[in-house]
C-alpha cells in the first residue's frame, strides 16, 4: 500500500469529476443517479451552478422515506446538508482532518468555485497506510 506523503494534495487522491444533481431535482431522481453511477452521494448545485450541499443515500432513506415523505415530491435542495469541502491544493492531512472533524465519509474537492472531484473512503484506502486508514475510520465512525 502506498504511504500518504505530506506533499500529496486532495487533488492527487480524489476521484476526478463527480456526478451532481440540481437542487430542484427530486430524491427519486437522485436515487436513480446514485444507482446508475454506483455512488452513495451527490453534490447539489443551485440555480447559479454553485455547489450548495450534498445528499447521501442514507439521507434519502432516513430523512425522507423513513420519515414518511414521498421521494418523488421532496427535492435534493430540501435535503441537502451544509457543504463541507476541501480546496484541491490542500494536503491529504487537511482533508482527513476535515472529514474526521465533521464525521463524513465523502468530501467534495473544489478548485475555486468549481467542483473537480470527491474524496471517498475508497480513495483513502488506495493512498493511506493501513494504520492511518484505521485511525481515520475509527474517528469518523466513533460516536460522541
Amino acid at each position: 500500500m502506498e504511504k500518504a506523503q505530506s506533499h500529496e494534495t486532495a487533488r492527487s487522491v480524489m476521484s476526478a469529476g463527480a456526478e451532481c444533481i440540481g437542487a430542484h431535482e427530486t430524491l427519486d431522481r437522485a436515487a436513480q443517479l446514485m444507482r446508475s453511477h454506483d455512488v452513495g452521494a451527490l453534490p447539489v448545485f443551485g440555480p447559479d451552478d454553485r455547489v450548495t450541499g450534498i445528499i447521501t443515500d442514507r439521507d434519502i432513506i432516513v430523512k425522507c422515506v423513513a420519515a414518511g415523505h414521498d421521494p418523488a415530491r421532496v427535492t435534493a435542495g430540501d435535503l441537502a446538508t451544509g457543504l463541507v469541502w476541501i480546496d484541491a491544493d490542500a494536503t491529504v492531512e487537511e482533508a482527513l482532518s476535515r472529514m474526521e472533524q465533521h464525521q463524513i465519509k465523502r468530501l467534495p474537492v473544489m478548485d475555486g468555485h468549481r467542483l473537480v472531484g470527491m474524496i471517498s473512503e475508497s480513495d483513502l484506502a488506495r493512498h493511506l497506510p493501513d494504520d492511518q486508514l484505521a485511525q481515520f475510520v475509527h474517528r469518523v465512525y466513533a460516536r460522541p
